[in-house]
């Protein structure tokens, strides 16, 4: 039994799992958080951890989250998130709050240095950073009592900025491999590669790929524009309840932005949830949000609708954070 390590969780997208027998050390791109109704955490202060310790924590099981909204149930919540980077302690999240319904599209906007990817980070458990505080609940479950990998397969998924080449390592194995272990987390039965291809194939013209793409190494020689499709594939043969999509408007072309963004909006069901980070209203464009949320110094810090990044384009930062 092989493992998928956080090696190269910087600058990459990393689905962590674990895997059977695969050629070597492997990192993918998915992830997932939880939300928690109480508090009284004692959190733990270990370099790379983001283990938290619950005093008294009360949460359902993963199938239990019952708040609902207009019959839609409570996905995420987070409440007074505070993070620090773990080698240096420098404080970056302040008290982030944010609540995702199922069927909602949140979209997190500021300045550079505002928090945006760290949070995004935090949710997923990148070892760069260590919860000094608050709760995060996802579908009923503390999602700081998870590993990363454990809130991959629970049903969280992350597109990075900057995805990884894994050398010798095909789209198509890779791909197969981390879909069985989630199959495995799900009780479902697993595909071998003959009927995985079949799976795989029908998902590559909503990425506007060709079938030759699943030969390639993961990542390896790819464009830019290439490695944000080979994300949004990885999500649509993945699936999942909460898809962290942090800047993947970044780099690309008119012409590779709408078939990005097509293809998140052809995933889109009323059973989940998209979290994107972007500086761009172009984005907003494409993938319309339910709501959009300005951060600024670790914190959010202003929620409106559609409206608030017209506002934005036209005044900046300036006008809204100081409202």
């Amino acid at each position: 039994m092989a493992q998928l390590h956080l090696s190269s969780f910087q600058n990459s997208t990393t689905l962590l799992f674990s895997l059977p027998t695969i050629p070597k050390t492997v990192t993918l791109s998915s992830i997932r958080p939880a939300q928690c109704p109480s508090s009284s955490l004692s959190i733990s202060n270990r370099r790379n951890s983001l283990r938290v310790t619950a005093g008294t924590v009360t949460v359902g099981s993963e199938t239990s989250y019952s708040d609902t909204k207009d019959g839609k149930k409570l996905l995420l919540h987070v409440k007074d998130l505070t993070a620090v980077i773990a080698e240096s302690q420098q404080k970056i999240l302040n008290g982030v709050n944010l609540t995702v319904y199922e069927g909602e599209i949140h979209a997190i906007m500021g300045k550079n240095g505002s928090g945006k990817s760290t949070f995004s980070k935090v949710l997923v458990g990148h070892p760069d950073y260590e919860v000094t505080g608050g709760t995060v609940i996802f579908k009923g479950q503390d999602l700081l009592e998870m590993e990363p990998e454990e809130r991959a397969l629970s049903g969280i998924f992350m597109s990075f900025q900057s995805p990884v080449a894994i050398p010798g390592v095909s789209n198509a194995d890779f791909l197969n491999m981390a879909y069985n272990a989630r199959q495995r987390k799900l009780g479902q039965p697993e595909l071998g590669p003959i009927e995985f291809f079949s799976h795989v194939y029908s998902k590559l013209d909503l990425v506007n790929m060709k079938m030759d793409f699943l030969n390639r190494n993961v990542n390896e020689g790819f464009s830019g524009g290439e490695r944000k499709r080979n994300e949004i594939l990885q999500l649509a043969v993945l699936g999942a309840d909460l898809a962290i999509l942090d800047e993947i408007d970044s780099g690309l072309d008119v012409d590779a932005l709408q078939d990005v963004a097509k293809a998140v909006n052809g995933l889109l069901t009323p059973r989940n949830s998209v979290l994107m980070i972007t500086h761009y209203q172009r984005l907003l464009e494409y993938i319309k949000p339910s709501y959009i949320h300005i951060m600024e110094n670790g914190r959010i810090v202003r929620t409106g609708d559609i409206s608030l990044a017209s506002v934005l384009e036209k005044e900046g930062y300036k006008a809204i954070t100081s409202a």
